[in-house]
Order: structure tokens, then C-alpha cells, then sequence
């Protein structure tokens, strides 16, 4: 994929001059110099400046000046639809990933030219989650009994919440990618750990150079690099083994691993199976995984830790549903709790303030007549959205059974789960973007997740200290951070 040429600060669109540009509202100020200082200002009030834009101009659009380029927000749920539909070499899903954490630097070129793990997490990892669930609710028990051990005699343990999530999460994806010894390798789950870190801090960085400095800015602040001699050396011994296996058995390898590795070395073609590029590959699919899952969860467990009550018709549910049915993806399924609870999270707290991003290739003309030059990027205010009344009642309010109580109401069978997506003017939901480029892990990260909140409630009992309620996110531009908290833990008491 092609790199941005250029040289500065608004180069591609052209702050002022553009008829087309000029013709939408602006939050912020919008003549060159004073678009730099309202770019600055929305790092530290994004949430006030989205907010103030959507309130303005609810169904229609409006731009707001980052560091290198324009945002478009398109705030409907009939225009957010157009953009959707859009095709890419009109709207660009990819190229706006790849400039929002600057993944050619972060990632690596492999990466970016060639997403081929995107297709195998769609299909193949989805496809099997029926049959890997033992393997996950295995390493979610042991994980948890390893990282969050209980106190004696029944004390309460404090735990790091963000540390101590990211590693489960780190360890139960990994026993999907690379399997059971090496998902508990001390070593790889600091490296991943430490990348996921890496891509954002890094990427963040480099975003704020412009475009002529970017390959400077990346070969000081990426880490990418060390990351990669450090995941070829633990990947070796694996892909050595497995090609000799392979080459050994061909298709009589009866027992051969069925995880993510494996579907990677079986897919890639040409240069993508070297174990340089498997290595950058796996570190990939691990930012993706384990960043927006910790994250998530780790919110959900706040609200758990500061509303003792929700506990115990979680237990209720989760115990009646496996003494009938046993511990299986088909019973976690039938956990409407579970999931609304955590629905609810990402509605309420999220991972960003914008979603759908969109970089503008040609000029694309919405329904209401408003033109978007090429060069600008579309986003989607996706917390806006989720706060608003005319969508969720009382919405600025958690409430964790909003959707298992809307599913009993209406008798919708898959509408209203975690996974599902919508932009109906009734209810939207875009945690996970909508429509063909909907997260494609979304049904991993729910399993996993779900799993993870079913496992809390029945084996433990959690609290902060002295009653302190969720502490409140921290806001980046339009990136929403959980609290560094701690949370207590004890081995569940009673019933």
C-alpha cells in the first residue's frame, strides 16, 4: 500500500481554497495556523469537541483539523449507511487503519501490502471456536488461578486490573495462536504484551510528525524491529518443526496443531513464509487481539468490582445454563447476561470516541449534497452515538441487562448480542464498526470475553476498597484509556 508523499501539515486537502472543504461546518477554528492550535486542543477535549459537533449538526456533518489531516464526522445513521456501502477505492477502510497507528512503522510493510490473516481470522478461527472452546475455558482456569491467586483464609488479594487482564487475555488468545507451551512462555507474553503497548505509544508519536519526517520519526520511535529478532527467536523451533512434520506426513499428520499458526504457515504464499514475516504475522494478530479485549474487559470488571449486586443474577445465570447444559460454546451462547453485561460495557465506556474511519480517495458526495475532497478522513462518532437519548433511554446510565431485557422484549434472537452490529435509527450499535469491515475477531474477543466475565462470577468474589465506584476513563484525542485501578479478589464465598 502507498505511503503518504507530501510535505506538511494539510498539504494533501489544502486547509483553505477548497470550495468543497469550506462548504462544512467546522468545530474548532479552521484557517491554517489556528487549525494547528484547535488540533492540539482536541488531544485534551476530544469528547467535548465530538460532542459539541454532533449536538450541532445531529444529522448532517462537520470537520474537525487533527495534526496531519481533516476528520469528517459523519453523524447519522442514513449517511453513516452511504459511507458504509461506499466502495474502497472511493472510501479506503484500509489505508485509514494503517495512517491512524502509522502500521507501516509499527507494523511493518508485510503487513500493510498484505492482510491475508484478516481472511483467516474471518473464517477459519471462527469456524473452529465451536470446537477450541474447551481449550479457551481451560487456559481462562488456569490463567486466572496462576495471575490472581487468592489470599489464605479467605482474604481479599489486590490486583493490578490492566496488567493482570492483559496477561490472561495475552495467554488465552496465545493458546489459540501458538498453542499450550508457548502461550505461557514468561517471555512471549511479555513480548506481546509489550508490543501492544509499542504499536499505540509508537504510532501515536509518528502521527505527530509530518508526512516528510514520518520515516525518520519511525526508525527512532518504532519498536518494531527488536520485536521481531525477539518473536523469530521463539516461533523458530515451532515453524522448524512443523515444516518437518509436514514434509514427513503430508496429510497423514493426524495430530497436527490447529491453531493460528498453523493456518498461517498453510495460507501464506511467496515471501509470507519466511519466519520473518510469520513472526511479524503473529505479533499482529496478538496487537489485535489482546489491546481492544483487555481493554473491554477490564472496564467490565470495574463495573463488576463497583456494583457488588450485578454478581449475583450473573451466578444465577451462568450455574443454571451449565448444570443443564454443561460448560460449551452453545451454553455460553444461551447466557444472555453475560453478554448484555458486557454489551452494555462497550456501549457505555467503548474503545474510541470515533470508529469507522474512512480515508477519502476520490471526492464522495453524500445524499444531503455535502462533498468530501479527497485526501480528508470520514469517522463515525460512535460514543455520541451510544449516549444518546433518542437511541438508549436513560443512556448515560450503565445498565447491565439493558439488552438481555431488550431481547426478552422484543423476542430477537441475535439482534441485540455483543456481537451483532447495527445502524437502525431504533437502536445502533458500532463497537465493532458494521458491515464488511466489521472487526472480524468480534466473535473470538466475545467467546473469549464472555467466558472470561462467566468464569469471574462463579469462582470469585470482587470489590475495590471501601466502596469506590468505576473510576473514570482517560481520554487521548479520541482514544478512551480504562483507569489504572486495582481491584480485590477473594475465592467466591457462599452461594
Amino acid at each position: 500500500m502507498e505511503r503518504r508523499g507530501g510535505g506538511g501539515y494539510f498539504e494533501d486537502q489544502g486547509v483553505s481554497g477548497d470550495p468543497a472543504l469550506d462548504a462544512i461546518p467546522t468545530i474548532g477554528w479552521s484557517t491554517p495556523g489556528l487549525s494547528y492550535l484547535s488540533a492540539i486542543r482536541f488531544i485534551f477535549q476530544g469528547k467535548s469537541i465530538l460532542d459539541e459537533g454532533y449536538d450541532k449538526y445531529k444529522d448532517s456533518l462537520f470537520r474537525i483539523p487533527m495534526i496531519d489531516h481533516w476528520s469528517v464526522v459523519v453523524n447519522s445513521p442514513k449517511l453513516i449507511d452511504e459511507l458504509r456501502r461506499a466502495p474502497d477505492d472511493h472510501l479506503d477502510f484500509n489505508e485509514a487503519v494503517v495512517r491512524s497507528i502509522e502500521a507501516f512503522f509499527t507494523l511493518g510493510p508485510s503487513v500493510v501490502k498484505n492482510d491475508y490473516h484478516t481472511g483467516v481470522i474471518r473464517s477459519t478461527l471462527t469456524r473452529n471456536l465451536v470446537k477450541l472452546f474447551p481449550v479457551i475455558r481451560d487456559e481462562i482456569s488456569s490463567a486466572f488461578s496462576e495471575i490472581i491467586p487468592t489470599g489464605v483464609n479467605d482474604e481479599w488479594v489486590k490486583v493490578p486490573a490492566i496488567d493482570s487482564m492483559l496477561k490472561i487475555v495475552c495467554r488465552t488468545s496465545n493458546r489459540i495462536f501458538v498453542g499450550p507451551q508457548k502461550c505461557r512462555d514468561p517471555d512471549w507474553i511479555a513480548l506481546n504484551s509489550q508490543f501492544t503497548i509499542d504499536v499505540i505509544t509508537s504510532g501515536l508519536i509518528i502521527n505527530r510528525f509530518p508526512d516528510f519526517l514520518k520515516p525518520i520519526a519511525g526508525r527512532i520511535f518504532s519498536k518494531l524491529p527488536s520485536s521481531l529478532r525477539r518473536a523469530e527467536g521463539h516461533i523458530r523451533p515451532l515453524v522448524e518443526e512443523r515444516r518437518r512434520m509436514m514434509e514427513e506426513l503430508g496429510d497423514s499428520w493426524t495430530d497436527k496443531p490447529n491453531d493460528m499458526l498453523m493456518w498461517l504457515m498453510e495460507t501464506a504464499v511467496g515471501e509470507e513464509k519466511t519466519l520473518h514475516c510469520l513472526a511479524a504475522r503473529l505479533l499482529t494478530v496478538n496487537f489485535s487481539a489482546m489491546h481492544t479485549s483487555s481493554m473491554s474487559f477490564t472496564q467490565a470488571l470495574y463495573h463488576l468490582a463497583g456494583n457488588p449486586e450485578y454478581m449475583q443474577p450473573l451466578r444465577e445465570e451462568v450455574e443454571s445454563i451449565v448444570a443443564t447444559h454443561g460448560w460449551s460454546k452453545d451454553s455460553l451462547n444461551k447466557m444472555r447476561k453475560i453478554d448484555s453485561f458486557m454489551r452494555e460495557s462497550l456501549r457505555f465506556n467503548g474503545l474510541g470516541l470515533l470508529v469507522m474511519s474512512r480515508y477519502v480517495r476520490r471526492p464522495f458526495t453524500f445524499s444531503n449534497g455535502i462533498t468530501v475532497p479527497a485526501g480528508t478522513v470520514l469517522d463515525c462518532p460512535v460514543s455520541a452515538i451510544h449516549h444518546d437519548e433518542q437511541y438508549f433511554p436513560d443512556a448515560d446510565v450503565f445498565s447491565p441487562f439493558r439488552f438481555s431485557d431488550m431481547h426478552e422484549d422484543e423476542g430477537e434472537s441475535l439482534k441485540h448480542q455483543m456481537v451483532s452490529t447495527a445502524l437502525s435509527d431504533s437502536s445502533p450499535f458500532l463497537s465493532f464498526g458494521h458491515g464488511r469491515h466489521a472487526c472480524p475477531g468480534r466473535f473470538f474477543a466475545a467467546n473469549e470475553l464472555k467466558a472470561m466475565l462467566a468464569h469471574i462470577v462463579t469462582e470469585y468474589d470482587v470489590k475495590f476498597e471501601d466502596g469506590a465506584p468505576h473510576p473514570e476513563n482517560t481520554i487521548i484525542g479520541s482514544t478512551v484509556v480504562p483507569a489504572n485501578a486495582n481491584v480485590l479478589f477473594r475465592k467466591r464465598q457462599g452461594a
